[in-house]
């Protein structure tokens, strides 16, 4: 896991605890907040993925090379 993935996990559990809270507190701007900030925790996460994907397949070819 590299610290965009962390960072994108961090932010998606803010936004969970946040939308849940607008909803027990009848708040639709901190739920409508919550749910943005756990929406944009989701695409961090993602690309942080994405970008460990490409990195786990370069060292791939770099190993096929060597051999």
């Amino acid at each position: 896991m590299n610290k965009d993935e962390l960072k994108g996990k961090v932010e998606k559990a803010k936004g969970y605890v946040k939308e849940q809270v607008g909803k027990a507190t009848d708040d639709p701007d901190l739920e409508a907040e919550g749910g943005a900030q756990r929406g944009a925790g989701e695409v961090q996460e993602g690309f942080g993925k994405a970008r460990r994907k490409v990195g786990e397949a370069v060292k791939k070819v770099g190993d096929a090379i060597k051999d």
